[in-house]
């Protein structure tokens, strides 16, 4: 699990206590501790996730002497908008800039039936998947409750304000931005609590997903503290494979991991994990992997595990070597899971021609983990084997769909 420290609750240009880092618990104790009764946390969450106030001089039912407390101690602190870019198909991008220089990537993805946020929870990523984006930027940090929770925040916002509407517009939050959620697990849960809280966002837990890679004591450590809707990214049936393509599965294997989501199973929201499984041409997209899935999925299930999978069009980038499989391949292998019984869908691109799409948020990252020599030294050992039949067969496959 990364070790790296997030910035102190204080900012460091203002002095100020941001308030964004507290979920109602804390926020409770930080009024508490100030000679004020824990009721004002309600207050305040109220005014600043539901009404988006964020000068304390405007909270009319705080005392006056409070507000002025308020502001010359606390704030809610917001980070810049460095970039916005809109999709044709709706799809919107904002490059955020954190106060240490780093930008993070934040995504909303409007559908006729609900609003969803894509949140980053890291400044870069260190597990290094071969086909995402944002692991090869590197890692510079983790990002705090309060760099979490204002994504959130301005999305919401600025959305309503930017459509002229008073209700909510984002119903759903993913963790599937820039980073690894559970390696940044304590900045995370509050951040959640803070989502889900009738005084914050009011979202149930089934519109609220983590999307992970593996980590999986975090995994068992949230199905206690937060159980939320849980992703997570297999996109390999076997060891051999998934090694080499998501390099956290050296160290929680493919096996640990599954039996790790079905004790998860009991906590969580809904009655299945989502598995999410790259479509990588030549590299796991044959008619023998999806058996292969089959049979994994299949003895994992006698355990109690439900899942369901969610087939994911690689989304090129140039450093990653790699290509998506052709339509008809993805396709065929759909039909072979659901033939066996497991629901599969094949997940609809979305702003791909802002680089916003799954797997190519990449933002702006002050990397401290020398990603490019990493990378370099997986590109060597990572190697496609295919024949030169099956790239004539991925040609074909290409001009037919």
């Amino acid at each position: 699990m990364n070790s790296a420290p997030a910035p102190a609750d204080a900012s460091a240009d203002t002095g100020k206590t941001n308030l964004l880092n507290f979920d109602r618990r804390a926020l409770e104790a930080f009024f508490v501790a100030h000679g004020e009764k824990a009721f004002r946390a309600s207050q305040v969450m109220q005014w600043v996730y539901q009404r988006g106030c964020d000068d304390f001089a405007q909270m009319s039912n705080l005392a006056k002497s409070l507000r002025t407390w308020l502001g010359e101690s606390s704030e809610i602190r917001l980070p810049a908008i460095a970039r916005e870019q809109r999709s044709r198909d709706g799809t919107v991008k904002w490059l955020l800039r954190l106060d240490d220089g780093n930008g993070i990537e934040t995504v909303f993805i409007p559908e006729d039936d609900r609003g969803t946020l894509c949140i980053s929870s890291q400044a870069g990523c260190a597990v290094g998947c071969r086909f995402c984006s944002t692991g090869h930027q590197g890692f510079s940090r983790n990002l705090t409750t309060g760099e979490i929770i204002a994504q959130l925040w301005f999305a919401e916002h600025f959305l309503r304000r930017h459509l002229g509407r008073d209700e909510r517009v984002i119903t759903n939050v993913v963790m599937m931005g820039m980073g690894e959620p559970l390696q940044n697990y304590d900045r995370l849960v509050p951040a959640l609590r803070t989502m889900l809280h009738d005084h914050g966002y009011g979202l149930s837990r089934r519109r609220v997903t983590v999307s992970t890679s593996g980590v999986v004591p975090m995994i068992d450590r949230l199905a206690q503290d937060c159980p939320v809707a849980l992703a997570v990214s297999l996109h390999a049936p076997d060891d051999a494979l998934r090694d080499p393509l998501v390099p956290l599965n050296r160290k929680h294997p493919i096996d640990e991991l599954l039996a790790t989501c079905t004790r998860y199973l009991p906590h969580a929201p809904r009655d299945f994990i989502t598995f999410e499984y790259v479509m990588l041409d030549g590299v796991n997209d044959s008619p023998e992997h999806a058996q292969a899935l089959i049979e994994l999925m299949r003895r994992h299930g006698a355990h109690g595990l439900r899942g369901k999978f969610n087939l994911i069009p690689f989304n090129p980038f140039p450093q990653s070597g790699l290509v998506c499989s052709p339509m008809p391949r993805v396709l065929a292998f759909g039909k072979a899971l659901n033939d066996a019984g497991i629901v599969t869908t094949v997940r609809k691109t979305r702003g791909d021609d802002i680089d916003a799409a799954c797997g190519q948020l990449a933002g702006d990252v002050q990397d401290r983990t020398r990603v490019h020599e990493r990378m370099a030294r997986g590109r060597t050992t990572f190697v496609r084997r295919r024949s030169p039949a099956a790239a004539v067969d991925s040609q074909q496959e290409g001009k037919s769909g």
